[in-house]
């Protein structure tokens, strides 16, 4: 391994110390107010943002720790319910988005109350009964990895509705992820797979900061054989499609 690239690595590795202490350090100041005195509503609402933007960048730092390794042909496989998979990547998401349904999602129990949960944010689950219960044997927090991206960005972008799917087919897991804003350009179909491409400036963008994130899942799914399809227009809604052989 190339030495810029280990001294990469080293130096992401060695920021997941000063960011829990960052974590730990707002926790204890809200939760212990016995102990560090009472706070305003300004000082808990100024401490949440700080906790939500450390779980981000605990996340970020994860995620490329976890392409690095990619890259290296480190694979880490197990088996694991498809329920598991998409329950846990929606827990993460709605940490951040909303922490109301996040502490509903932790409690739930069957697949009819994790989509009541999260149907009045505009998310939906399609999944065959079958399917939600079936194992399969990949590398785990690859796929998390790879979901959570395409969720994420989907509900960046929607207008009101965010759809997941599932299936196995000819010994392949599909996962779809479809969304129901803007679209993307078919000319800029192939651009937005490259790293920190953005289709310009204005927040509006309707692929605005897919960038990083979209290269990242190229990488990933590169390494498991797997490949990623996108299906959009203009103003008609984004569809990825993520195929991984099993």
């Amino acid at each position: 391994m190339p030495d810029s690239i280990i001294k990469t690595e080293i130096l992401i590795h060695d920021l997941k110390v000063p960011i829990s202490v960052i974590d730990a350090g707002a926790k204890s100041l809200l939760n212990r107010r016995d102990s560090y005195g009472p706070l305003t509503d300004k000082q808990v609402k100024v401490l949440k943002r700080i906790i939500r933007n450390t779980l981000t960048t605990q996340r970020l730092v994860n995620d490329v720790l976890e392409l690095g390794r990619s890259r290296e042909g480190v694979m880490i496989t197990s088996d694991f319910p498809i329920s598991s998979l998409v329950t846990s990547v929606i827990l993460e998401i709605f940490d951040l988005y909303d922490p109301g349904v996040a502490e509903i999602v932790r409690k739930i129990q069957t697949y009819e109350e994790l989509e009541k949960a999260i149907k009045p944010s505009g998310a939906r689950l399609s999944f065959d009964p079958k399917v939600w219960e079936k194992m399969v044997h990949l590398d785990e927090a690859k796929v998390r990895q790879i979901l959570r991206n395409l969720v994420t960005n989907a509900i960046k972008h929607r207008l009101s509705l965010v759809e997941i799917s599932g299936k196995i087919q000819d010994k392949k897991l599909i996962l779809k992820v479809k969304d129901d804003g803007r679209g993307i350009a078919p000319s800029d179909h192939q651009k937005i797979f490259e790293t920190y491409f953005t289709t310009g400036s204005s927040i509006e963008s309707a692929i605005m900061s897919h960038g990083l994130g979209l290269a990242g899942v190229m990488v990933l799914l590169k390494d498991m054989g797997g490949k990623l399809k996108l299906n959009s227009d203009n103003g008609k809604g984004a569809e990825f499609r993520v195929t991984i052989p099993l």
